[in-house]
């Protein structure tokens, strides 16, 4: 005989909305109240995380922008992150998958990958 087994959803997911098209994709979601997600948000411009419906906020290389947008440049969006890259690495801890959400518009094609290489090697 065949008993029903319990299904456990297990899986730690976590999606990062980086910037404000990521944060605006990220505040949307959380608006569906879709369920077993974690959620966050990361940007440099202060303001932006102050009105987010997210609940968990990273605010980034406030030592570079001083709390404001990186201005669609990558370079500083870089190195903000990188002045942050703990914080970033604490909300990745114990993830078994995640997803970014980012609007790469301002992004030339190369940077998108040497930046997604540079990050799976945390």
């Amino acid at each position: 005989m065949f008993e029903p087994m319990e299904l456990t959803n297990d899986a730690v997911i976590k999606v990062i909305g980086v910037g404000g098209g990521g944060g605006n994709a990220v505040e949307h979601m959380v608006r569906e109240r879709i369920e077993g997600v974690e959620f966050f948000a990361v940007n440099t411009d202060a303001q932006a995380l102050r009105k987010t419906a997210v609940g968990q906020t990273i605010q980034i290389g406030s030592g570079i922008t001083k709390g404001l947008g990186a201005g669609a440049n990558p370079e500083v969006g870089r190195n903000a992150a990188d002045e942050d890259r703990e914080a970033l690495r604490a909300a990745l801890e114990g993830a078994d998958m995640v997803f970014i959400a980012q609007a790469w518009a301002a992004v030339p094609e190369p940077a998108r990958r040497q930046w997604l290489l540079k990050w799976q090697k945390i």
